[in-house]
């Protein structure tokens, strides 16, 4: 298969609840929450702010390792807002929230990475066409070393 595209399979197990596979890397459920599923797995509004700060924290990494900066043990929080947008639900804003596992100053790279690692990331820049994607960093003694802020859509 070529490495630009990838294929995952869905299957529908019983109402909202469905079975994701991901080939060599297994299975995962997803559901609906309540009222309009059981709640048995992580939401697809879920799952996209996942992988939002997921490609956030790899980019991070990446942007770092570049010039052997080693972040630590990086960790991210991720909060998505869903609204009401007309008749319909949307995904609206996405907070992340990376930290990073070592003090700024064990960073010498860190200023150029933050400059550039958001562009780097691939599932950010596709969903940042219709949502709006917060970005904050902070080191490992709170510090705050970026932040991005999406105007209102």
């Amino acid at each position: 298969m070529d490495k630009n595209q990838f294929t995952l399979k869905l299957k529908r197990i019983e109402n909202y609840l469905f079975q994701i596979d991901f080939g060599e890397f297994g299975n995962i459920l997803a559901d609906e929450p309540a009222p309009l599923g059981g709640g048995e797995g992580p939401s697809p509004s879920a799952m996209l702010a996942a992988s939002v700060a997921n490609c956030l924290s790899a980019s991070l990494l990446y942007a770092l390792a570049r010039k052997k900066d080693d972040p630590g043990e990086m960790s991210a929080e991720v909060t998505g807002t869903v609204e009401r947008v007309g008749r319909f639900l949307r995904v609206t804003r996405v907070r992340v929230a990376l930290t990073l596992g070592v003090d700024k100053a064990a960073l010498p790279s860190l200023e150029n990475a933050v400059k550039v690692f958001e562009d780097y990331c691939t599932v950010t820049q596709s969903v940042r066409a219709g949502v709006a994607v917060d970005v904050e960093i902070r080191d490992n003694t709170g510090a705050i070393v970026h932040t991005s802020i999406d105007e209102a859509r």
